[in-house]
């Protein structure tokens, strides 16, 4: 390797090597932490993508005619028309989207069951949050509280809620149907099933949203509420002014998480009442892949992941804002 002298005086080394050295010493420091974090980044996207890429493979192909067959004739992007247009749903054990009867088709029942809870998991948490994040005796055990349902595992917290809405074994069933709230059989009907599943997971994954809420609330400036009581800011005042724009960028990001995970409910469903009863856009997979219909398998997780991302694009633009706003 050969050396040559700079205007130092200072003799440095040439060559490939010692070149790339020498860019990686120019760079910045954000271009350096994107270079460190290149493998990873590839790591990651081989892992993520990869699948996506194989099940966008697979939805192009037609479901196989015989059971040893992986995959049937290529039929380009006719899978997805006939599941956006209806054609398909009478292979389905449930049809894909009918606005007729929102409870038995996999899209609106999924749409139905992922606003419901995000929104009352949000508001039900932020609640919590709001408590736990005040001094008094004893909140070392209400947090305990709060956070135990969200450890029960889900087959425990399916069964905890189908016994609680079975007839002849809750108590609570009886007073329930007196009132014209649920059907004889809540657990085997669509839309009661629907309400008990919403329940069972606000229920377990509130504590979640309080947990990440509490901990954007604990990073707020004390002092801005002391100035804000100078002012003669009332108490809802002071929520609307201080509280709330500091802390929805974490509130942002805490329904993020929930509406992603709701976007793929499956066992919670299949262990509180089933997905002939309640189909859900994994359900509708589940079942399909199940059925070795493939290609209509992997044209409704491919169309999953889409709805998904489109969510998380909605989610990243309004963070970006009320980051913009906050700062």
């Amino acid at each position: 390797m050969a050396a040559e002298t700079g205007s130092t005086g200072v003799q440095r080394k040439s060559g490939v090597l010692a070149g790339l050295s020498r860019r990686i010493e120019n760079l910045s420091d954000a271009a350096f932490a994107y270079l460190l974090l290149s493998p990873m980044l590839l790591l990651i996207g081989a892992i993520a993508f990869w699948p996506l890429f194989r099940t966008f493979t697979m939805s192009l192909h037609a479901d196989a005619l015989y059971g040893s067959q992986q995959f049937g004739p290529f039929v380009g992007l006719d899978n997805y028309v006939a599941l956006l247009t209806g054609d398909i749903d009478a292979q389905l054990t449930r049809p894909f989207f009918d606005l007729d009867q929102p409870f038995r088709s996999a899209l609106t029942v999924t749409f139905i069951f992922t606003i419901a809870s995000v929104a009352l998991e949000t508001v039900i948490g932020f609640g919590q949050a709001l408590v736990l994040d005040r001094e008094f005796r004893g909140r070392r055990w209400v947090r305990v509280a709060i956070i135990l349902p969200w450890a029960i595992p889900i087959v425990i917290q399916g069964m905890i809620f189908f016994l609680l809405f079975q007839p002849g074994v809750s108590f609570l069933v009886e007073p329930l149907q007196n009132l014209g709230v649920f059907s004889g059989t809540p657990t085997v009907n669509s839309v009661d099933s629907t309400i008990i599943i919403i329940i069972a997971d606000v229920w377990k994954t509130s504590a979640f949203m309080a947990l990440l809420i509490l901990a954007g609330l604990q990073s707020v400036d004390r002092s801005l509420y002391d100035v804000a009581r100078v002012e003669g800011a009332s108490t809802i005042q002071r929520f609307r002014m201080v509280t709330l724009p500091i802390v929805a960028p974490t509130v942002i990001v805490a329904m993020l998480f929930r509406t992603i995970q709701s976007m793929r409910v499956y066992g919670l469903i299949e262990t509180v009442s089933s997905c002939s009863t309640v189909p859900s856009l994994s359900c509708l997979v589940v079942t399909t892949f199940s059925a070795r219909q493939y290609g209509t398998a992997a044209a409704v997780a491919f169309v999953t992941a889409a709805v998904i991302a489109l969510f998380v694009t909605v989610y990243i633009v309004g963070y970006a804002d009320t980051e913009s706003e906050v700062f």
